[in-house]
């Protein structure tokens, strides 16, 4: 798939050992771009969907515009303090410590099929936090959708030990 072909491999970042699959080269590309968005748009285009929720912030490149061509409603899932009106979150683990994600109150209502959005699934964490948020606000996820997946990593695994249908547009073995 020509997608994979524009995602940088950055060696050694952020740390010794890991190699950092970077889609900066892949959204500076208009035509890497548009294809990512309209292959998501092809696969989501008869699914019931209501709402598209977009994680920070990778996420919101991606959702946005696959939630206006789709004509559906975007939720930003934030980092603590990011939102400015009443928000809902969740805590969960990162290999040292904790994080917060959150969510508008007002974003969700019970019974909303929402397809969950973000560049890159690798230990899964954040979006097992996002399913959990989005589930806890009544919504019902469609599916977990990344543009790309390390499955080495363990991060579709988790997701689908939970119930959730995980689809990438492509994969990287390897860290």
């Amino acid at each position: 798939m020509p997608i994979k072909s524009r995602v940088r491999t950055v060696p050694h970042y952020p740390k010794p050992g890991i190699m950092f699959r970077d889609i900066t080269t892949l959204l500076k590309d208009p035509v890497g771009l548009r294809l990512t968005i309209d292959e998501l748009l092809r696969r989501y285009q008869d699914v019931e969907i209501d709402k598209i929720a977009g994680i920070e912030a990778r996420g919101f490149i991606l959702g946005a515009p696959l939630a206006y061509a789709m004509g559906k409603g975007f939720i930003p899932v934030r980092k603590k303090g990011k939102l400015p009106a009443e928000t809902i979150g969740h805590d969960y683990e990162l290999e040292y410590g904790t994080d917060r994600i959150e969510i508008h109150t007002d974003a969700i209502s019970p019974g909303d099929r929402v397809l969950l959005v973000d560049d890159l699934i690798a230990t899964g964490g954040t979006a097992e936090a996002a399913c959990i948020l989005i589930e806890k606000m009544g919504g019902k996820i469609v599916e977990c959708c990344f543009a790309i997946d390390l499955p080495d990593i363990g991060g579709r695994a988790r997701l689908e030990k939970l119930g959730q249908k995980v689809f990438a547009l492509c994969e990287f073995e390897g860290d």
